[in-house]
């Protein structure tokens, strides 16, 4: 699911071969370092370890900018900077131009290159804007803790200039350096805190900031070292600085592979302590100078602190009593945003986040834009026999596999069992991975569920808008949904010229069914050798008072996508059932001893139809074993609710036909669940009966189950005479198709005799 982003959505660390390196270079630089402080080293190994550190952390920072940041490439700059001041101060020390801790001017010159290299790095990161009392009040904080500082380092650090620095300007240089490091890491503090971190990953920054700290506070150790001059604190401080980079480098690639962005973060309403810090350190400061002095000051200073304490005091349990209850406005602000955003049910963006998204994408780079939507093929039946509660339970787990399938792009809900995507790059690996794994069982309200889903694909061209986008994915959702479920279909113009033209048909079959533009008309289902006739199958045609006659190719799958083929084919229904009793009547015992009904799968998903098939046989006064509803074995493979429905329609009494038999699913189980009557064997099955093969195969095989199951065998397309005949050495006894007759109006069933050859 799409979510803000955070830390969590970075992969967890992994211990790689660059890291293993740099912490063994680090290792092995500690324990050199505590070896020398007991005996006499030699140098040349501490020297030789910074020359193994630097590389490594230069390279991987280097990496870690070959995603568009380049701040990294700066801090690699800045490691490259650093390993040739070690190699400078090196020669320094062997060359015997300095000793101890004490470095020459190029040596220092390098290292205030290399740190400013990293501050020039840090300041062209972009921050976030921040309105003028914010800046006036960070400002406020920061120069307070500049003057603490000053204070501090005016009191302790002046008095021993002298003692640090020999007297020398090379240890003039090192304490430089020391003091630019503390100043790169205070400002690498105020980056991070109040300005942001912009595309770079913030705890990568935060584990960065650690080397200011790690320079400078290592640096105030060199006084330490100053009875061993072979050893120097540049011998771990690197090593130290480089892992430390490099920690921070990993933790960079590691949320650039995971599409991580950091999320903006507003200015903590809390009080800071900085100033109040500053305070109680400047105080004790205070207290300390003056113990030495008269007691009047000694009385002065102390009331100067402890009302200043309490004031501080009184102020900050003021600001902690404002902070909570800004926070719990924030908190509700920030509830009620994100759920005029997002998806209640699954957590999922909602459509106007995802038009933005859009819209946003658009501007930067429409070459680079996919829009997909998802549609759950036969969601409904799921939510009829199990429940909604179910259903929702799988639609939120579709939701979850989605985004994980789908990491850098965002996922929306648009509602029902629709989902969209805003892809970028080459959607095809994406959507193909995810289409595989949505056929897995998924586990939802305590069911292990099979789902497929129909997939609507559209890349973004010059001009587009969101609206248009989302409208195009959403015609070729529909028409992979025409082409059967589970498909994935890339939209085409052509797509677009079909849908208005089916869109234009809908409307005029909303009309038509008013204002009787549509009939029915009659092919004869006959007994075979003779060719007798046994039943009929009433077939839908329109005629167009303006276009004339339209097939029911054109229009048939029009009232499927518009949900015009239940009204249709409940006129159909009854239409038919009225003229099989107006036959009985006309015919008596010449009428059709059965009429045969297509229901489509959208009619029987409708929950109750069974009871409307009662209700037109009650109207009409037709004896239910006359009427035969023939169904696709695809409309009932999954079961569901129109397995349910067609048991109920069985046990009106009413004859079930199983059509195209061998095109779909196929599968001989069916045959056990659904209650059917007659199997139709497929005309593509029929056509080359005569020729053997496998399909000669499959007719004989299928003629032999249908005798086992006492199922009734209806060849359809039988159209030549040399069919007919082999149909019938294989033991079928019903056939249909062109050789008997072509669809023809109710009248001329009655006068219907066989016909030997085919029609005309």
């Amino acid at each position: 699911m799409e979510s803000a982003p955070d830390e969590a959505a970075v992969p967890r660390w992994r211990l790689t071969r660059t890291l293993t390196a740099a912490i063994c270079v680090d290792a092995l630089a500690w324990a050199w370092f505590g070896v020398g402080l007991g005996h006499h080293t030699p140098a040349v190994v501490g020297w030789t370890l910074l020359m193994f550190a630097v590389p490594i952390a230069a390279t991987i920072a280097w990496r870690a900018g070959a995603a568009g940041r380049t701040f990294w490439r700066y801090a690699s700059a800045g490691m490259v900077g650093l390993g040739l001041a070690s190699a400078a101060a090196a020669r320094d020390f062997f060359s015997g131009e300095q000793t101890g801790q004490h470095i020459g001017g190029v040596t220092a010159g390098l290292y205030v290159a290399a740190l400013f290299a990293f501050l020039l790095g840090l300041l062209r990161i972009p921050g976030a804007q921040r309105s003028r009392t914010e800046w006036s009040r960070f400002g406020l904080d920061v120069a307070t803790m500049i003057v603490t500082v000053v204070t501090f380092s005016w009191h302790l650090v002046l008095p021993r200039w002298e003692s640090w620095t020999d007297g020398s300007a090379a240890g003039t240089a090192s304490v430089v350096v020391v003091a630019v490091a503390a100043i790169i890491g205070m400002l690498a503090f105020v980056k991070v805190s109040f300005t942001g971190t912009g595309p770079i990953d913030r705890p990568a920054l935060y584990i960065l900031a650690l080397t200011g700290a790690v320079g400078a506070g290592g640096g105030a150790m060199a006084p330490l070292l100053a009875e061993r001059p072979y050893l120097n604190t540049g011998h771990v401080l690197l090593p130290t600085t480089c892992l430390l980079v490099c920690l921070a480098a990993d933790r960079q690639l590691r949320a650039i592979r995971a599409g991580h962005r950091p999320a903006h973060r507003p200015l903590s309403r809390r009080p800071s302590i900085m100033p109040y810090t500053a305070v109680l350190g400047t105080g004790a400061l205070l207290l300390a100078s003056a113990s030495g002095d008269a007691g009047d000051l000694v009385a002065v200073a102390t009331g100067s602190v402890v009302v200043t304490l309490l004031v501080a005091t009184r102020q900050i349990l003021a600001l902690r009593d404002n902070a909570k209850l800004l926070d719990a406005l924030d908190a509700r602000q920030r509830e009620l945003a994100y759920q005029a955003s997002h998806d209640g049910l699954t957590g999922l963006a909602n459509r106007s986040v995802l038009t933005a998204e859009i819209d946003a994408a658009l501007a930067a780079d429409p070459s680079d834009v996919s829009v997909a939507l998802i549609d759950l093929d036969d969601f409904k039946a799921i939510n009829d026999d199990l429940g909604h509660t179910v259903g929702d339970a799988l639609l939120a787990a579709v939701a979850e596999e989605i985004a994980e399938r789908v990491p850098c792009g965002v996922v929306a809900r648009l509602g029902g069992d629709e989902y969209a995507l805003l892809l970028r790059g080459d959607p095809a690996p994406a959507l193909a991975a995810l289409a595989a794994h949505l056929r897995r069982p998924l586990h939802a309200g305590g069911y292990e569920l099979v789902v497929e889903a129909s997939i609507g694909l559209t890349p973004a061209r010059a001009g587009d808008t969101a609206s248009e986008l989302l409208r195009r994915a959403d015609v070729a959702m529909y028409e992979a949904k025409s082409q059967g479920k589970g498909r994935q279909v890339t939209y085409t113009e052509e797509m677009d010229q079909r849908t208005a033209e089916q869109s234009r048909l809908a409307a005029d079959l909303r009309s038509a069914l008013d204002t009787d533009q549509l009939h029915l008309l009659y092919q004869p289902i006959v007994s075979m050798p003779g060719g007798e006739l046994f039943g009929v199958e009433a077939l839908v045609r329109w005629t167009h008072p303006e276009r004339g006659p339209i097939g029911p190719g054109f229009f048939i799958p029009a009232a499927e996508r518009t949900g015009l083929i239940v009204p249709l084919g409940a006129w159909i229904l009854e239409e038919a059932c009225r003229q099989a009793v107006r036959w009985q009547a006309e015919l008596g015992d010449a009428a059709p001893r059965t009429v045969t009904v297509n229901v489509s799968a959208r009619q029987l998903r409708e929950a109750g139809f069974a009871g409307e098939v009662a209700a037109v046989l009650q109207r009409t006064g037709l004896a239910p074993h006359i009427l035969t509803v023939e169904v696709t074995e695809t409309a009932v493979f999954d079961g569901g609710t129109a397995l349910d429905e067609l048991k109920a329609i069985a046990a009106l009494g009413v004859k079930i036909a199983l059509d195209d038999f061998g095109t779909g699913h196929s599968s001989l189980g069916l045959l056990r669940t659904c209650p059917a009557d007659i199997l139709k064997v497929d005309k593509s099955f029929v056509d080359d009966v005569t020729e053997g093969g496998h399909q000669a195969v499959i007719v004989a095989a299928l003629i032999g189950i249908c005798d086992g199951m006492h199922l009734r065998a209806v060849a359809e397309g039988v159209e030549t005479a040399a069919q007919a005949a082999e149909l019938h050495r294989l033991g079928y006894r019903y056939a249909q198709g062109y050789l008997y007759g072509r669809p023809m109006p109710a009248t001329a069933i009655a006068t219907y005799r066989p016909a030997l050859t085919p029609a005309c």
